[in-house]
């Protein structure tokens, strides 16, 4: 980041390709795709990069601005709304990805709804408190406000040529990040939060009131339950990998390798069961 981050235009960077769109001189450039450090593993040959940016908050206003002004059919505002995707198409289609994933931060402004209007589909991280519950009573109703304005938005598109999201922002279902586990399971403080995620999530993203399963049982929309892997985090950063592909000489021994056998597993049932749902398993 250090290297990519330095100080000027930033053009290793989704920022810089969209300085053109925010100084009001051209369209999105061709974002740089960033190769992931081969650590020994071929997955790594498999993932391309969009490095975030900072600057892009300069964008926010320019994005509030340009989102009615799509409905009076402007041009300008189209390709600043539709940057991001424009611009993750651009790449995607030159390393031939499957799959892009994009990540936003937790808030309901005007970058992440152009960034969720490029997606087909949301995966929602919850933690274990009473801020995510409310926060999923104010997600659901902005996402489905978004999906609605965008399809009316999108056949005022003056330029048939333009590169448009269909803007579907399916829920695919959540995902609970937990703070702490003891014997698998987590402490009654959290789990009262947990229990309530089924109910929350289903009137308040899906719109559907119907009555949930008894306390206990699964839900088919709970992804994943990830733990706090703790010290694996910073030795994760400090080996410049995942945490679940650390090994001994990156200090993962004992317990710590233990663990990185379980971040794995836990990924990998995680990535399977977003791929399932999008339509697209895994090999």
């Amino acid at each position: 980041l250090e290297e990519i981050w330095p100080d000027g235009d930033h053009p290793d960077t989704i920022f810089g390709a969209l300085r053109p769109i925010i100084s009001g001189t051209g369209d999105v450039k061709k974002p740089k795709g960033h190769e992931i450090v081969d650590q020994g593993h071929e997955i790594a040959d498999r993932l391309t990069l969009i490095a975030g940016d900072l600057g892009l908050s300069s964008f926010e206003d320019k994005l509030s601005d340009a989102w009615p002004r799509c409905q009076n059919g402007d041009e300008a505002a189209f390709r600043a709304t539709t940057a991001f995707y424009r611009g993750f198409m651009q790449v995607a289609r030159d390393c031939k990805a499957e799959f892009v994933l994009v990540d936003v931060g937790p808030n309901l402004g005007a970058i992440n709804r152009a960034a969720l209007i490029s997606c087909d589909y949301v995966v929602v991280p919850l933690g274990p408190d009473l801020f995510s519950v409310q926060g999923l009573r104010n997600l659901g109703p902005t996402l489905k406000r978004w999906r609605a304005d965008w399809k009316q938005i999108i056949g005022k598109n003056p330029n048939a040529e333009l590169e448009l999201p269909k803007g579907n922002i399916t829920p695919l279902g959540y995902v609970v990040l937990q703070h702490g586990m003891r014997d698998n399971q987590p402490p009654k403080a959290y789990q009262k939060w947990i229990d309530r995620f089924p109910r929350e999530y289903r009137k308040a993203v899906l719109d559907d009131t119907s009555p949930v399963g008894p306390d206990g049982a699964p839900d088919p929309n709970l992804l994943a339950m990830l733990k706090n892997y703790r010290s694996l985090m910073p030795m994760a950063m400090q080996a410049r990998m995942p945490m679940f592909f650390l090994r001994s000489a990156d200090g993962a021994i004992g317990a710590h390798l233990q663990a990185t056998k379980q971040a794995y597993e836990d990924f990998e049932k995680l990535a399977r069961a977003i791929s399932a749902r999008a339509g697209a398993p895994l090999d």
